[in-house]
């Protein structure tokens, strides 16, 4: 799901109460793209969940309502920092979250091992 500064943590919510009840998973893409005070109740919806996942809960109460969990839910996010408009994670945001680098393959180099893969003997010279 891509994110934008419009999504309040209503909104959130609901999203949050389909994953676990469902034990499905989602990725949000962009997600500092929302505002600051939306993360930080974000933040407490998500320590809800998993809370209720560790405590191996069968229903817990989320924003007030009564829902079933299926504890195979998941939540990630994606994040471009530096960007204009974008917000810092909250640290009651982050600590929830494990961080991972992303950098831009070779694609030279995929491309030379593929053509090597299917036999190509001059795949260097060919994959640049």
């Amino acid at each position: 799901f891509n994110c934008s500064d419009g999504l309040d943590y209503l909104a959130m919510g609901k999203f949050f109460k389909g994953l676990a009840s469902a034990g499905a998973w989602a990725c949000f893409d962009e997600f500092n793209r929302i505002e600051l005070e939306v993360l930080s109740v974000i933040a407490q919806q998500i320590l809800s969940i998993i809370r209720a996942v560790r405590g191996k809960m069968k229903r817990f109460v989320f924003e007030g309502t009564e829902i079933a969990l299926i504890p195979t839910c998941y939540v990630c996010i994606t994040m471009n920092p530096g960007y204009a408009g974008r917000s810092e994670l909250p640290d009651n945001l982050k600590v929830l979250f494990r961080t991972v680098a992303m950098m831009v393959p070779d694609y030279a180099l995929i491309g030379e091992i593929m053509l090597y893969s299917y036999g190509f003997v001059d795949a260097r010279n060919l994959s640049v």
